[in-house]
């Protein structure tokens, strides 16, 4: 053969060139996103195709939409919720930076033998980025406080922390280390979780997507379940908001592009004081 190409003046590597026909390619995308499609089954068409093309594929929203469709894939559409009637009076505030304002909350469930199943959960608002979930059978306000010393030493201290008026949060022991720490509270009012949407956001997520989807046989593998979908959540699931970037990636690109664009959603003016701030 080389010597067949030598005479002819043809590069053995040309001659041994397979075309890719284009039946090929489709058929390998249909394989990777059928793939992609089975390990994320909660993933609609558009976080769907911001993983393939993470991955370097070439695909428009409708392509993916029409292959799903083809190969029988649809997500099945929460069930919807009765609108809230009247108008909003709680204050809503909104970050404009990293570390401005952190949510936490809990979460309850229940593992396979019976165990209830508490889970504290802390977010920061700006970023998306999930900075905590404990699991634990019971959480007390030292629990709490743990969590968010915790957080602190790894990320730094928020401006402000948003919470409801449980226990946890009001206890004295948390009101104190947050005035020594220079950290200030926004609590919304009693039966308004809608005050607090990224972290009641963030709780649908993790029930739709973690939660309901697995068997929790006890604490122990609860935690191990859990802390998985939390590193996931935020290295590899695409987000809507932040442009169908995970957390840790919209960080990065924001930390080396100081003058790129905002999340869409957030507001860009001062953060304003109110009778709720403490």
């Amino acid at each position: 053969m080389r010597r067949a190409c030598g005479y002819i003046g043809l590069h053995p590597r040309t001659y041994r060139y397979q075309p890719i026909r284009p039946q090929d390619r489709h058929a390998r995308l249909i394989e990777r996103l059928e793939a992609l499609s089975w390990k994320y089954p909660r993933y609609g068409y558009r976080r769907i195709r911001a993983l393939l093309r993470r991955e370097g594929w070439t695909v428009s929203k409708k392509q993916v939409q029409r292959l799903r469709r083809l190969v029988g894939l649809k997500v099945k559409p929460p069930r919807k919720r009765r609108r809230r009637q009247g108008v909003s009076t709680g204050w809503v505030q909104r970050a404009t930076h990293r570390h401005q304002v952190w949510s936490w909350d809990f979460i309850h469930d229940r593992t396979d033998n019976g165990g209830t199943l508490k889970m504290l959960t802390l977010i920061d608002e700006y970023t998306r980025q999930c900075l905590a979930i404990r699991p634990a059978r019971k959480l007390t306000s030292e629990d709490v406080l743990e969590v968010v010393k915790e957080a602190v030493r790894e990320h730094g201290a928020p401006d402000h922390l948003r919470s409801d008026n449980g226990s946890e949060f009001i206890a004295h022991i948390v009101q104190d280390w947050f005035r020594e720490h220079g950290i200030k509270t926004i609590y919304i009012e009693p039966g308004s979780p809608w005050q607090n949407g990224w972290i009641e956001s963030f709780h649908a997520r993790l029930r739709d997507e973690c939660l309901n989807r697995e068997l929790l046989l006890n604490l122990r593998e609860a935690r191990v379940v859990i802390e998985d979908f939390r590193i996931d959540y935020n290295q590899d699931r695409p987000h809507s908001r932040l442009g169908y970037l995970s957390p840790n990636q919209w960080i990065e690109k924001q930390s080396s592009s100081p003058d790129s664009a905002r999340p869409a959603g957030l507001a860009t003016s001062r953060l304003e004081q109110s009778d709720n701030i403490n």
